[in-house]
């Protein structure tokens, strides 16, 4: 009793005070939520045991995350972008994939290495697009191959979830037969809905009507993302994936709402996603600082992670100069919350040991911390010019 009554005062409290320290050290929230729940923890404030409790309204966090991650994607926006642009991007994550394979093998590092590397997550290149402005050239590139990338991203999740569980076996055939029916099934469930919504708009308002006193956008939201974590849980896939396909939908064919995303994303990032961050800063104890080789580990994982996407990102010099290829490569070196999803499923699956998951975790947070820095330095032009303007 003591031990819950001491987490939901911590949770509380921790929640309530990290957005005042992020503006003041100027980072962003989720790596100043990890760094308290790391304190907190360690600190004794979380108990000695695993709490049920904590553990499961924490999965739910980093599955809303996901869900939130995929309001970003709309499908018929993305299927309109210049060619010459997605082409472009085709060939920046291809040579992202290309690089961190090689090093992670020149390295001696395991498959885990090389799935983790080239991960991208666009949810922090949407805090960044508040601060710099959604019509800034590089981050409107950052933000649609962000989202190119944080599909495949997804799809390298869910397919390592399954060889990470199952191995390379009939069992591991299966789920990926699975998985391209269950991709095939959804882009012909989006042709029929695009058809219908077409010919029969009024369906699409009465389902989400624009005047709602019923909080009908909510419900439906909620409804979709339980509907498609349940049809990952019978299917057995990647309940994240699922999470993220939900927010597809709803943001593809929902669009008319514009006020929804940000309903959605404010519940989100103001109770559950909070949460899940804390936790993750709870299962990195102040004892690992103390392992021999730790610390050089998370920075040499940082340091591949950043060089890979700077190289990768010269790509873009042609179409939008050297100063924003940089920025965009860098604002794609902080995928924290995909990352630490892969390393907990590989932790949890005895695919590497814990001293390589706090690795990971610590490796999470020098990347953001080094990546906004070097991005503040690199527009700190611009940002003077706006302050004069002023």
């Amino acid at each position: 009793m003591t031990s819950d009554v001491s987490i939901i005062v911590t949770l509380s409290l921790l929640i309530w005070v990290a957005p005042f320290i992020a503006k003041v050290i100027k980072l962003p929230t989720a790596p100043v939520e990890i760094m308290l729940g790391s304190t907190a923890g360690a600190l004794g404030f979380f108990g000695h045991g695993h709490n049920e409790l904590f553990n499961l309204v924490a999965e739910f966090g980093f599955l809303y995350l996901m869900f939130v991650a995929g309001l970003e994607v709309n499908v018929k926006k993305l299927m309109k972008t210049d060619p010459k642009m997605l082409k472009t991007g085709l060939v920046y994550l291809a040579t992202l994939y290309i690089l961190s394979t090689l090093i992670a093998y020149q390295l001696g590092m395991s498959f885990v290495f090389m799935i983790i590397f080239p991960l991208i997550s666009v949810g922090l290149i949407a805090a960044l697009s508040k601060e710099f402005g959604k019509e800034s050239v590089w981050i409107k590139l950052s933000l649609t191959i962000g989202i190119l990338g944080e599909l495949i991203s997804i799809i390298v999740l869910t397919l390592a979830s399954a060889g990470i569980e199952y191995g390379i076996g009939l069992e591991f055939v299966t789920k990926i037969t699975t998985l391209l029916l269950f991709i095939g099934a959804l882009a012909l469930l989006y042709y029929l809905l695009h058809l219908l919504f077409w010919w029969y708009p009024e369906i699409r308002n009465l389902m989400m009507p624009y005047f709602d006193t019923k909080e009908q956008d909510i419900r439906l939201s909620m409804a979709t993302l339980f509907i498609m974590l349940a049809i990952m849980i019978y299917l057995g896939l990647e309940t994240a994936f699922g999470a993220f396909i939900a927010g597809v939908f709803i943001a593809t064919f929902f669009s008319h709402k514009e006020d929804l995303e940000g309903k959605l994303s404010s519940f989100g990032f103001g109770f559950l996603i909070p949460i899940f961050f804390i936790h993750v800063g709870s299962s990195l104890p102040w004892e690992a600082f103390e392992k021999e080789g730790f610390i050089l580990l998370a920075s040499i994982i940082a340091g591949i992670m950043l060089i890979v996407r700077l190289l990768a990102s010269f790509v873009f010099i042609p179409r939008c100069g050297f100063k924003n290829a940089l920025l965009i490569g860098l604002s794609h070196a902080m995928p924290l919350t995909l990352l630490i999803a892969v390393a907990t499923l590989a932790y949890h699956a005895k695919s590497i040991d814990r001293f390589n998951y706090e690795a990971f975790v610590l490796a999470s947070l020098l990347e953001v911390i080094i990546a906004m820095v070097a991005i503040k330095w690199l527009t700190r032009e611009s940002h003077q010019a706006i302050k004069e303007s002023h």
